[in-house]
């Protein structure tokens, strides 16, 4: 098994099946609070799977079963000058924006508090799983402030707009099975069972064809961000791509040969 460990963060290959990567926060001692060093690892990593032609699937998660990522470390930003600060929240805003962006499917398990900058990395996955004690949040409007990494961006794209700005408004904090039937979570699983059945969850993913997940990454982000034409138009170009491609004959010939794809990623 792979296992690249940072000082603030590792990165392993959990389970069986190649192309899935397990990234984990790992700050425990502060929650899995995101500091400095955190994002600029974050970033750094991220750049690195990016190219990687391995990778297939991507989940996210917090260490320890406690939190998830509590946002940012105010310790650390306790007596930063603007300028400092602004520089930091610079790298904040690439790691969400690298996250979303990620060519390949991103799957965050959010393991415990989920909470401001630590929602919005998770909002920033296309996927969630999570443990059902977990408890989810922008409370920014509490602190005179409000979410500045995607925040009021994304969690309007994932749930209805009339509930996204009652949870933006009020700073609630909601449970598993609240962010369950809003939309917010995909699953629900145990704590001792969160990482096993999301892998399970990326296996299934990762059998797909790789150039078809990048495209239907591609078609989705670039199609809810604009209109239906243009979103259509997006969707059309990143068909013929597959359409054309080395995978779209091997997926048929496996196919009648009732037997799996050896997907080449061309």
């Amino acid at each position: 098994m792979l296992v690249q460990t940072y000082e603030t963060i590792k990165l392993e290959s959990p389970g069986q099946q190649e192309g899935i990567f397990l990234l984990t926060l790992n700050r425990p001692d502060s929650m899995n609070a995101l500091n400095t060093k955190m994002a600029l690892e974050l970033i750094q990593v991220l750049d690195e799977l990016k190219y990687d032609e391995n990778v297939r699937v991507l989940i996210l998660t917090g260490s320890g079963t406690k939190s998830f990522c509590v946002g940012a470390d105010l310790k650390e930003r306790n007596g930063m000058s603007q300028k400092e600060w602004k520089k930091q929240h610079d790298y904040f805003e690439q790691v969400t924006e690298k996250i979303h962006e990620f060519p390949y499917p991103v799957v965050g398990a959010v393991n415990g508090y989920a909470l401001g900058g630590g929602m919005e990395i998770a909002l920033s996955c296309d996927i969630r799983t999570a443990a059902r004690h977990v408890g989810m949040g922008l409370p920014e409007s509490k602190l005179g402030l409000i979410p500045g990494i995607g925040g009021t961006q994304l969690l309007p794209r994932i749930i209805p707009i009339g509930i996204a700005k009652e949870l933006l408004f009020t700073g609630k904090r909601i449970g598993a099975e609240e962010g369950k039937q809003l939309g917010i979570i995909n699953h629900i699983f145990s704590s001792e069972t969160l990482i096993e059945e999301t892998v399970k969850l990326a296996e299934t993913i990762a059998a797909n064809a790789p150039l078809s997940l990048k495209a239907l990454k591609k078609a989705v982000n670039k199609g809810t961000e604009t209109d239906l034409a243009t979103g259509l138009a997006f969707e059309l170009e990143a068909y013929y791509r597959c359409a054309n491609s080395e995978d779209r004959l091997e997926g048929i010939y496996a196919f009648n040969e009732k037997r799996p794809p050896h997907w080449k990623g061309k």
